[in-house]
Formats: C-alpha cells, sequence, structure tokens
C-alpha cells in the first residue's frame, strides 16, 4: 500500500510539472520598456517645440537704431553665425517631428535595426545642435563684449532688444539640445536591450530540474 501511495504521488507530481513550466516561460509585462519609450517620446516632442520656437524667436527679432544720424538695423540674416545658428534648429524640428510621425507610424513593431537608426539619428541631431549653439554664443559674446584684439567694439549697448531676445532664442535652443541628448543616452540603452541575443536571453526559460521516474 505505501508503495502504491508513493507511486501515485509522484505520477501527479509529474503530471503537473510540465503545467508549471509552461506558465513560467510565459512572457511577463515589461513596465520598464513601456516607460522607457513614453520617455522617448516625451524627449521627442520638447527639442521640436523648443528648437522651432528659436527658430520663430530669432527669424521674426530686429531693431533698427541711428548712431549719429547713421541708420543701422540688426537682422539675424546680416550675421553667418546666427543664419547657421537657425538652419541648424530647423534642421533640428523637420527631422524631429519626421521621427514622431515615423514612430507613431510603426508604434511597438520596431525591429532592433530601426532602434539603432534611431539612436544614430539623435546623435546626428545632438551634434547639429550643439553646433548651432556654439556659432550663436561665439557671435553674441562678440556682440556683447567687443573683441579688443582686433578692434571690434560691442554693439549689444545700442541694440539691447535685439541681444536680448537672441538670447532668449539661444537658451530654448540649449534646452532642446539637453533634451536631446537625454534622448541620446535612452535610445543607447534601448537599442542593446533590444538586441537579439538580449531578447534570446531574457526569453528563454531556466532550466528545468529533472523529474523523478
Amino acid at each position: 500500500m505505501a508503495n502504491a501511495k508513493d507511486s501515485s504521488f509522484l505520477n501527479s507530481k509529474s503530471k503537473s510539472s510540465p503545467n508549471s513550466s509552461i506558465t513560467s516561460q510565459q512572457p511577463q509585462p515589461q513596465h520598464g520598456t513601456t516607460k522607457i519609450l513614453m520617455a522617448q517620446e516625451i524627449l521627442r516632442i520638447l527639442p521640436t517645440l523648443l528648437s522651432a520656437a528659436s527658430v520663430a524667436v530669432t527669424v521674426t527679432n530686429n531693431q533698427t537704431v541711428f548712431i549719429f544720424y547713421l541708420r543701422f538695423e540688426a537682422h539675424f540674416y546680416y550675421s553667418p553665425s546666427l543664419k547657421f545658428f537657425v538652419a541648424a534648429n530647423s534642421v533640428v524640428a523637420a527631422m524631429s517631428l519626421l521621427t514622431l510621425i515615423l514612430n507613431f507610424l510603426i508604434k511597438r513593431q520596431a525591429s532592433p535595426k530601426y532602434y539603432f537608426f534611431m539612436l544614430l539619428h539623435d546623435i546626428v541631431m545632438t551634434v547639429v545642435l550643439i553646433g548651432g549653439c556654439a556659432a550663436a554664443t561665439s557671435i553674441g559674446y562678440v556682440g556683447q563684449f567687443g573683441e579688443k584684439h582686433v578692434g571690434w567694439q560691442p554693439i549689444c549697448d545700442h541694440v539691447r532688444k535685439f541681444c536680448t531676445t537672441n538670447l532668449v532664442s539661444l537658451l530654448l535652443s540649449y534646452f532642446a539640445f539637453i533634451a536631446y541628448f537625454a534622448l541620446t543616452i535612452l535610445s543607447a540603452y534601448n537599442s542593446v536591450f533590444s538586441s537579439p541575443k538580449n531578447l534570446i536571453k531574457s526569453t528563454t526559460p531556466p532550466p528545468q530540474p529533472s523529474q523523478l521516474g
């Protein structure tokens, strides 16, 4: 009788083990990945709006003053550095809007290659933004303080409104750069952890103990 009870207990245990292994192999919801994707979408919207606002502020900014009965007009088009600044922010705003549309169309069905492409895109946009910010910062410094070694005099004392408005535009662009820098870090994280090797590691079930009898 004891042997029969033991054998029936082992049989019932061995029958229930496949069901438990099946439930253990079921994929669990990845809340962390969803939060990262949401953060990426937010960080992609921010530089789009900030860069577009920076372009709008710079393009519409102008001031006319009279110095010794001479008429002077301050406008971004008269400075190659500010023209590059406007072009850089325009490219970033347009490309960011394009990637937002692509992400909306593809949604959750993106492949690891797509994540890698997005990483390269974010790196390029970050470099373009910091290049435009550096150009505008350099010409803004000269306009504010001048350059005594080459005889350039500061002009912001005469066109204070123009310089202040350009400073606001520059700050908007720097905020867009910070958002894209954070987005690049998240894109790198997403590209690495969405690779096929990591997906295989995450979905491979743990080894089951050998069944008795």
